[in-house]
């Protein structure tokens, strides 16, 4: 069964780690036309994100897939290793 919220709730919700490191902002989502499945979070980056200060490519917004979300309340908690795999792959 599917639980599904207002989207103004899920708005400017906190990205963080699963080792509690800040990400950012949740700016957007990618949601598929065909299923209505969330595709990957848009994120606005905060300046100062330890996990992210090591890639100098970033721009100020990151694409992050949703199969990297472990938990979703109050704030999205995404894997750090499939996030940092993620930005380390990108061109």
């Amino acid at each position: 069964m599917y639980k599904y919220t207002i989207a103004r709730q899920l708005a400017s919700k906190r990205v963080i780690t699963n080792r509690g490191d800040e990400v950012g902002k949740l700016s957007d989502m990618v949601v598929s036309e065909l299923g209505g499945d969330i595709e990957s979070l848009v994120v606005e980056i905060d300046r100062n994100s330890k996990v992210l200060s090591k890639s100098s490519k970033l721009g100020k917004i990151i694409e992050i897939p949703y199969s990297a979300v472990t938990a979703v309340s109050d704030v999205f908690i995404v894997d750090e290793r499939e996030l940092i795999e993620e930005v380390s792959g990108k061109d």
